[in-house]
């Protein structure tokens, strides 16, 4: 179990799961710069990251709901999380990105810490999330599975430890480096 202080924030499962290097310059050495994709992903996000609620057809849809893992060590906010209102059994996290989806499990993952989240907040097992990208203005459905699970687990356990060492992995070649949206320079410098 992990204590308050020692939280880390759950969207940095995201980073680095698709890099170690751009997580550690996020998330250790505080490096960002906005991108044109940041920034289409922030304006994206201004209207479902209002606080407040909605009812439609038996379910009930919080937005910006916090989410905090002792036994993960892990803090965060969804987007919005559903409650069927028939039964406070049937919850499910949405996460919306701006973009399309993708092969990697990158987004996945997020929605699969999200949901550990919420089974540890609500005392639930909680089987589905689900992505919703704004290209394609479609859900892809999540199934929360032992395997997302333990690899939810292992970057977790993984991030702690990059943080508690303060260590930023070295820079690798590689072709999604181009449209990174940390310190690109700082990471070509080394690698070019």
């Amino acid at each position: 179990m992990y204590s308050e202080d020692e939280l880390l924030p759950l969207s940095g499962l995201q980073h680095l799961s698709f890099c170690e290097r751009q997580w550690a310059l996020i998330h250790v050495e505080s490096m960002w710069e906005e991108s044109a994709d940041t920034l289409r992903g922030r304006f994206f996000h201004e209207r479902v990251d209002a606080s407040g609620y909605s009812c439609r057809a038996g379910l009930r849809a919080e937005r910006s709901v916090r989410l905090v893992s002792y036994v993960y060590g892990l803090y965060g906010v969804a987007d919005i999380v559903e409650y069927d209102a028939d039964s406070k059994l049937s919850i499910m996290p949405v996460e919306y990105k701006v973009g399309n989806p993708k092969i990697e499990d990158w987004d996945r993952l997020q929605v699969c810490a999200q949901a550990l989240c919420l089974e540890e907040m609500e005392g639930v097992r909680i089987d589905v999330g689900a992505l919703y990208y704004g290209e394609t203005r479609r859900r892809e459905v999540v199934e929360i599975t032992e395997k997302l699970r333990g690899r939810v687990g292992r970057l977790a356990r993984r991030m702690h430890e990059l943080y508690a060492l303060g260590l930023t992995p070295r820079a690798e070649a590689r072709s999604r480096c181009r449209r990174c949206p940390c310190v690109k320079s700082a990471c070509h410098q080394l690698v070019g």
